[in-house]
């Protein structure tokens, strides 16, 4: 685990940069978040999540965690699928999970380096496997890796609390770009300030 920790310095950078943010940044207290930094744990928690809600997420993950004793690559390969399913997995998620267990088996993907690799480089990787869309891969930066600059298009929360900050009835993706480039390299601070403005939108869980 490590501290992602919301600095005073990079509010003040953020505000400077897009002054924009400087009233919700005065109403809105941003401390820290846990990462896990184990971005193949991370990845099976998002697909299990996929489409439930935070406490039945939770709960099938659980199931998960004592059928397998530990989630690795090799117990979820040895691991039946009637097994999983009983978990509550869909047979769909079942076969995302054996499909990211057998990439890192195989070596198509070693986790472990690529966590230390570029933001672009570890989407593009991700990606790949099946079950994995940009939105989930710029969502692991920030919840598993902490990434500092992640401003994610496919989030829908981002994008209205953009179009309400600046009283937009429409966002396409280039215009997006404009305030990607405007809120860098602070783009998961103005994330967390965005799907605040939305009114709730989605949070990291361990939000302090």
């Amino acid at each position: 685990m490590k501290l992602f920790e919301f600095t005073e310095e990079a509010k003040q950078a953020l505000c400077r940069q897009a002054p924009e943010f400087t009233e919700i940044a005065s109403r809105e207290e941003l401390h820290s978040f846990q990462c896990c930094g184990d971005l193949f744990l991370a990845l099976v928690q998002s697909i299990v999540a996929q489409q439930l809600s935070v406490k039945a997420a939770d709960t099938i993950f659980h199931r998960l965690e004592t059928l397998l004793g530990k989630i690795t690559s090799e117990t979820i390969l040895k691991a039946d699928g009637n097994d999983l399913r009983s978990c509550g997995l869909s047979g769909r998620k079942v076969e995302y999970l054996k499909g990211v267990a057998e990439a890192e088996r195989s070596g198509a993907i070693d986790f472990n380096t690529l966590a230390s690799e570029e933001d672009s480089v570890v989407i593009e990787k991700l990606v790949q496997l099946k079950g994995v869309g940009v939105w989930t891969a710029e969502m692991l930066l920030i919840s598993a890796l902490g990434r500092p600059d992640i401003l994610s298009y496919k989030d829908l929360g981002i994008r209205r609390g953009i179009m309400m900050l600046y009283g937009l009835e429409t966002l396409s993706e280039t215009e997006f770009e404009v305030y990607r480039k405007r809120y860098s390299p602070y783009g998961t601070l103005a994330s967390f300030y965005l799907w605040r403005i939305k009114d709730g939108g989605l949070t990291i869980k361990t939000l302090k």
